[in-house]
């Protein structure tokens, strides 16, 4: 274990951590080295696609398409922060980081964690206003509006992912410097930690939980409202027209929040390091995989562009 030397105390610190990772089989890493690197290539692409088909078709500069080239930006970004040094660690003997990379991919990871939080949240608001106020939806979702309330969701996301890893990383770390994951999160690091941690977990309970609530009631009371206003309308087609306008979004919602909720309020009786980690690994790599496809196979809009983009290209 590589450690530095404190001479003014009989402590010690690590200068690097040990990720665990998944597996120590060497048979099955290079199993899951393939599998994770085909679901991180499906990620580029299909973020990347979303990003440039709405960026270059003028019918889909709307707000709702605005939200999500930059929910595409987050779930690339947040995949990236974890998937490269995660696939490295398959192919190396010994799976190393820093203390200071550590600290730089949890800042990351938090920050881009959180703000994929609030996004859906604000897209979930942006439908609200579409369902529900259609004929002031271009009125009150104006561009000045848009950007203040991305600018909410990705400072919000980020300030509190500096809280959290600065307090973390105040800690003193001085016994084992094993981390039983497969990248740096907040509670392996923790259980590390020579010093007292309570306020810490009491931070992280607190801001966590309430940025998370906060998110969950603006979709929860957002999705009332939009179904209270879809049960009115009198048209069937009208209503699936409505209803399909949100569809993808709440696909996503239920996805990641779901597989939040299931990691973190189960009974304690059924905690599981090894489970935890596989729902980890699912919140973080998979499902910034599937968010583009879920818009892009369920969205006539973006499979037209899709399609057309295409064929461009094919006719070049």
């Amino acid at each position: 274990m590589n450690i530095i030397y404190m001479e003014k105390t009989n402590l010690s610190t690590v200068s690097e951590f040990v990720l665990l990772g998944l597996t120590n089989d060497p048979h099955l890493q290079m199993i899951l080295f393939m599998l994770f690197l085909l679901i991180y290539i499906i990620t580029l692409l299909a973020n990347g696609g979303i990003i440039t088909v709405i960026r270059i078709n003028p019918c889909l500069h709307t707000p709702m398409y605005f939200f999500l080239t930059y929910l595409s930006f987050v779930d690339l970004c947040y995949s990236s922060t974890i998937t490269p040094n995660m696939l490295a660690n398959f192919l190396r003997e010994r799976k190393t980081i820093s203390f200071l990379g550590c600290a730089i991919q949890l800042f990351f990871y938090c920050g881009f964690g959180s703000t994929e939080c609030l996004l859906l949240a604000v897209m979930a608001y942006d439908r609200y206003v579409a369902i529900c106020n259609p004929l002031r939806y271009t009125v009150i979702m104006t561009k000045k509006l848009c950007i203040q309330l991305l600018v909410i969701a990705y400072g919000g996301g980020f300030l509190h992912s500096l809280i959290q890893t600065g307090c973390t990383f105040r800690l003193l770390f001085c016994s084992s410097n094993e981390i039983n994951h497969f990248a740096c999160d907040f509670p392996p690091l923790l259980i590390l930690s020579c010093t007292d941690t309570s306020i810490n977990e009491l931070l992280l309970f607190v801001l966590a939980g309430f940025l998370t609530i906060s998110a969950v009631l603006v979709i929860l009371v957002s999705y009332v409202y939009i179904l209270v206003t879809i049960l009115r309308i009198q048209s069937a087609v009208g209503r699936h027209k409505a209803f399909s306008t949100c569809a993808s979004h709440l696909t996503c919602v239920t996805l990641y929040f779901g597989t939040i909720f299931f990691m973190y309020l189960r009974p304690s009786s059924s905690y599981s390091k090894e489970q935890d980690k596989v729902i980890s690994i699912f919140y973080t790599v998979v499902i910034s995989m599937l968010n583009p496809l879920i818009y892009s196979l369920r969205n006539k809009d973006v499979k037209h562009a899709l399609k057309n983009v295409l064929s461009s290209v094919w006719r070049r």
